[in-house]
């Protein structure tokens, strides 16, 4: 049970090692871009590839997916990056239904665990399995793998990097639930003393606003760990009341003594591109205009229209 990218690498180690994936449950086709025409989620993509039975219910209590779902007669049910399911699926199962879940669990529980570690500037994270309970993400764990985060990683790079660390302990559990060799510990009990419990909530648009009063490095956080997706925003104002959305992409922090005001630009015009914040300069390197394409800082300066910068600054 899975829709993006991330689960695909799970539901592909299941093939490649064998496992009869009896059927793939997943999230409804929905129209997308301009054209809007009707797009698949990746995991329906693999399994239709496969040949694999795909399921996709909007109401996941509804008697007749009950129905289906009984009827393939699955001994375990394995969920990455899928809804909150009802208790009619996950206790169907006789090996019961576990989650693969991109955190350290019990941190970051929630649905942006990828990106509120970033944001959060964590040095430390990993993947970890846990059979489903009642409340979302808090079941007992079966397993965790560590893996540390690198000062400047993107959230789309540890994405990449946590999508394969999850499904090689994915078919760690499968093969200790098959042999019946699973000793799991409560969430409870892996928290440390004194340890303060961090959430993951879904991004929302006002999350992916930079606040220029804001310190340098939460900035800097709020960029990787937003980026590619959805990515972090400033709007600059330019005269006659016209505004230029910018997203931003890659930055790195600038420790100046220019002491401007937080929001204030600076450029040569050519080579480089900052923002002043509380307590530095952020120097943008890869960012995106409304309705253009993705480009490094030099790009985006020479296809400016002229004096544009002038009113900016």
């Amino acid at each position: 049970m899975g829709t993006p990218e991330f689960a695909v690498a799970s539901l592909d180690a299941l093939v490649s090692h064998g496992y009869d994936v009896c059927a793939v449950v997943t999230a409804s086709d929905k129209p997308a871009g301009r054209g809007r025409k009707m797009r698949i989620s990746e995991v329906k993509s693999y399994a239709l590839d496969h040949e694999i039975p795909v399921l996709q219910p909007d109401n996941l209590k509804d008697a007749t997916f009950i129905e289906d779902l009984k009827s393939y007669q699955a001994n375990l049910f394995i969920v990455v990056a899928f809804r909150m399911l009802p208790e009619a699926v996950w206790s169907m199962p006789a090996m019961g239904t576990f989650n693969l879940h991109a955190s350290l669990l019990p941190q970051y529980r929630g649905a942006a665990p990828i990106n509120r570690a970033i944001m959060d500037g964590a040095s430390q994270g990993g993947v970890s399995t846990f059979f489903l309970q009642y409340e979302i993400d808090t079941g007992s764990i079966i397993f965790r793998e560590e893996t540390p985060i690198a000062a400047d990683e993107t959230a789309g790079e540890y994405h990449d990097r946590l999508m394969k660390l999850g499904a090689e302990l994915l078919i760690k559990t499968v093969e200790a639930i098959e042999k019946g060799d699973v000793n799991t510990m409560t969430q409870d009990q892996l928290m440390k003393e004194g340890e303060v419990l961090k959430k993951a909530p879904k991004i929302h648009k006002e999350d992916c606003r930079i606040d220029w009063q804001r310190g340098s490095h939460e900035i800097y956080n709020q960029i990787r760990g937003l980026s590619p997706y959805p990515g972090a925003y400033t709007e600059i104002g330019l005269k006659e009341g016209k505004v230029m959305m910018l997203k931003i992409f890659r930055a790195e922090v600038n420790f100046c003594k220019c002491h401007a005001e937080p929001g204030t630009i600076k450029t040569d015009f050519k080579n480089y591109f900052k923002i002043c914040c509380k307590d530095a300069c952020i120097s943008i390197l890869e960012l995106q205009q409304a309705g253009k394409k993705r480009l490094q800082i030099k790009q985006f300066l020479i296809g400016l229209i002229p004096n544009t910068l002038e009113e900016m600054l």
